[in-house]
């Protein structure tokens, strides 16, 4: 080929690739890098598993632990006192309830003004029992207050779906936690409120109850698990770029956030409530 025929074709496909790009606004283009940077970061905990799988001469090593595709309630981590290097923001201190009360199964109490509160874990059936209690009394229910240390993901995500199509707040007022899977519940508030000395956290999430056969078959479901994440997250309004910091915590850790850190991804749509004093 001659070098003034290569020099006529070159822009020809510089044009194509162009205009293929200018088919995106902006927006998209950014959003979808993220959702690749997610996925690739889902993609280094599987090949993380995999050495683990490789370091232990199997999936399970010695302790025939299995993964899940749940999120696993871990009430030590909640109520754990801070320690000497724990975050600035640590605000385990403030949380109230107790290991006992957090780790039962959720319950729904409709109290004055209005609000439901939702105490404990998000367990599989969690999202049943709050759709009979909004078909029994939902008309008189205004927001829900939350204090979980997570649980349930489908659960989790089903319950923020009800409280978006009721068009419900939520709230997480003092001295409650909301952790693990919690926020992908309270994310679902039409308006999102959370209290001074409240307790918002995330971990990296892990299966429960079904077994994975390989590394490889992990790996699938971490990533399917980040994206369904995100997509979530962003169809609430709120940054999916939150839930990084669950992907580098470990699952019996919680990355606490700060108010600013609130505000910046988008968990809550008012300034928080000054404690009382």
């Amino acid at each position: 080929m001659s070098q003034n025929l290569q020099t006529t074709l070159q822009p020809k496909r510089q044009n194509a690739f162009v205009r293929y790009i200018s088919r995106f606004d902006e927006g998209s283009v950014v959003r979808w890098a993220f959702v690749g940077v997610l996925l690739g970061t889902a993609a280094l905990l599987g090949m993380d598993l995999r050495e683990m799988v490789d370091r232990n001469g199997g999936l399970w090593g010695d302790n025939s632990q299995q993964l899940t595709r749940e999120f696993r309630v871990l009430p030590p981590a909640v109520v754990a006192a801070p320690s000497a290097d724990a975050q600035p923001n640590d605000p385990r201190h403030h949380v109230e309830g107790g290991r006992d009360l957090l780790s039962q199964p959720m319950t729904f109490a409709l109290e004055a003004g209005g609000i439901l509160r939702a105490t404990g874990a998000i367990d599989p059936g969690s999202a049943d029992r709050l759709r009979a209690e909004l078909e029994a009394r939902g008309e008189y229910v205004t927001r829900i207050s939350l204090n979980s240390p997570g649980g349930s993901l489908d659960d989790a995500i089903a319950m923020a779906r009800m409280v978006r199509e009721r068009e419900l707040a939520t709230v997480v007022e003092e001295g409650a936690i909301c952790a693990s899977s919690c926020p992908l519940f309270f994310a679902g508030g039409i308006n999102r409120q959370i209290d001074e000395k409240a307790a918002i956290g995330v971990h990296q999430f892990y299966a429960a109850t079904d077994s994975i056969t390989s590394a490889a078959q992990a790996m699938a479901d971490a990533q399917m698990t980040t994206a369904r994440i995100s997509r979530h997250l962003d169809e609430m309004g709120i940054d999916p770029a939150l839930w990084l910091h669950a992907l580098d915590t470990p699952p019996r850790a919680l990355y606490y956030f700060s108010p600013d850190q609130l505000l910046e991804y988008g968990l809550v749509t008012e300034p928080q409530r000054l404690a009382r004093s």
